[in-house]
């Protein structure tokens, strides 16, 4: 939906399940008395919750989990700046915490508008085709809310109807797996009415491969090795994916929504209200007006392999560091960060996001490389070795033939010797620890690391976060946020 042709609608004022001691009829652009009540009513509902995908501001701290908490980077910006974000990194934090509470609403929020489409939309005189398709959307969507926030917060009040009464407002916590349960069911039903392509206007709505790749994903984190296999076929027959030549073109403004993105958060600048991207103002560096956060560490830039001093290309494409340019063509100045280091993938040129705030660039959720290596764990994890490297060095393959197609790479047209040979070993241990050292330079600063980290397992995830102390018995999950506590009687405080 990367497009001008579509007015996108922030704040759709019928949802709110934040706040339970308002018993006043809500007020707002839209109230659930008179909307929706047609077929484009029902769009805009739709686009409200797709907007709460979005980082158009500062509540979507997804990154915060994904990548601070991991091993891959530090809090970053300056001492004493956003030090709720410290106290993630550090696991230290307490329930009073900015972020916890951010995250929680934000997609609490999008919870709740998909609950309004797909309470309301089914009594639309509409266009049957195009109402299941919406339905199927808002499924995936409340699927895609669901598994980040079970992810994070471990047991979760599960809500499947809007906030019409106290009852529906105050819902307990529900176990993990039934959480995992109803994200299995959403997505199942998404991939049966969801299209398998969009163009135009609408590029960037949720398809059938979406609901597989996402399904795949749900199954990886359980442990259900043969459904992820048989996901990932299902994603396969229903649209071509492939890996695009370049690897730094799933990041780039002018090539992205390519054949290798699944499912990617549109973003579009210079629109008001903003639609744009506000990452590249977290991780920009001061001289931009950014705020240089999320910043990677020594530890994440030596996981990258190189052969004679030549380093594996997905390193430059993922990190600003000395000795490179930085998105802006000039010279990357290692001052810009307290490591050393930038994250590059979500930073865009001065002169394409002259609004740093504002920027065009999407963030890319799911794209077919994960969906490869998902399908390499699941096949290694089958005890199918001989079958898991294929996948595996399909990824390996096109990272070192960037420097064929990439011509902005020092010793374009040629492979350097050496540098990422195919993966040949295939005992289950050694290639487990080969898919996640490739799940981590591949997929680097994307927010999936601290997740993988967590599946991972307790040896995984302690060895790789000693130096802050984590302890996964006590760590595993992060706390809910006081805010909901104090606002939920159905939870224990």
């Amino acid at each position: 939906m990367k497009t001008k042709k579509i007015t996108a609608i922030f704040f759709i004022l019928l949802s709110s399940g934040c706040h339970n001691f308002l018993q006043e009829d809500l007020q707002g652009t839209f109230s659930s008395a008179t909307f929706p009540k047609t077929e484009s009513d029902a769009l805009v509902a739709l686009t409200g919750v797709y907007n709460s995908t979005a980082f158009v501001n500062t509540m979507n701290q997804l990154w915060v989990f994904g990548d601070v908490a991991s091993d891959d980077a530090v809090k970053g910006g300056l001492a004493g700046d956003q030090i709720d974000v410290q106290y993630i990194d550090q696991f230290n934090y307490v329930r009073t915490n900015t972020v916890l509470a951010n995250v929680w609403q934000y997609y609490y929020e999008g919870i709740s508008r998909a609950n309004y489409v797909l309470y309301y939309v089914p009594s639309i005189s509409m266009n049957a085709s195009l109402k299941n398709r919406i339905l199927g959307e808002a499924k995936f969507l409340r699927a895609y809310f669901y598994f980040n926030l079970v992810n994070i917060y471990g047991e979760i009040p599960l809500k499947l109807s809007p906030p019409l009464s106290p009852s529906l407002i105050n819902v307990p916590k529900s176990a993990v797996t039934d959480v995992y349960n109803q994200i299995l069911s959403d997505l199942a039903d998404a991939s049966k009415v969801l299209s398998k392509s969009y163009d135009g206007a609408d590029v960037g709505r949720a398809t059938k491969g979406a609901a597989f790749g996402l399904l795949a994903k749900a199954h990886l984190y359980l442990q259900h090795w043969s459904s992820v296999l048989s996901a990932i076929d299902s994603l396969e027959a229903s649209s071509h994916y492939s890996l695009v030549q370049v690897y730094k073109n799933n990041f780039l403004d002018s090539t992205q929504n390519n054949a290798e993105s699944i499912f990617e958060i549109q973003h579009l600048s210079g629109q008001t209200p903003s639609l744009g991207n506000f990452l590249n103002q977290y991780f920009s560096p001061s001289i931009y007006n950014g705020y240089y956060f999320n910043a990677p560490v020594q530890n994440f830039i030596d996981e990258f392999e190189n052969a004679g001093g030549i380093v594996d290309p997905r390193l430059d494409y993922t990190v600003g560091r000395a000795g490179n340019k930085w998105v802006n063509n000039e010279s990357f100045d290692p001052t810009w960060s307290s490591t050393g280091y930038l994250n590059r993938k979500h930073s865009q040129s001065k002169y394409d996001a002259p609004i740093i705030g504002n920027s065009g660039l999407n963030y890319v959720y799911l794209r077919y490389a994960d969906i490869l290596l998902m399908k390499a764990e699941a096949l290694n994890e089958s005890n199918r070795g001989s079958e898991a490297i294929v996948p595996l060095n399909l990824v390996r393959k096109r990272a070192r033939e960037s420097y064929l197609f990439d011509k902005d790479l020092p010793g374009f047209g040629s492979i350097p010797a050496g540098l990422l040979p195919d993966v040949a070993y295939n005992d289950q241990t050694s290639l487990r620890q080969a898919i996640q050292h490739e799940r981590r330079v591949e997929l680097g600063f994307e927010f999936h690391r601290y997740f993988d980290l967590m599946r991972y397992g307790q040896q995984v995830a302690e060895a790789a976060l000693a130096s802050t102390g984590f302890s996964y018995a006590k760590n595993r999950y992060f706390l809910i946020p006081q805010s909901e506590l104090d606002t939920n009687p159905a939870i224990p405080n």
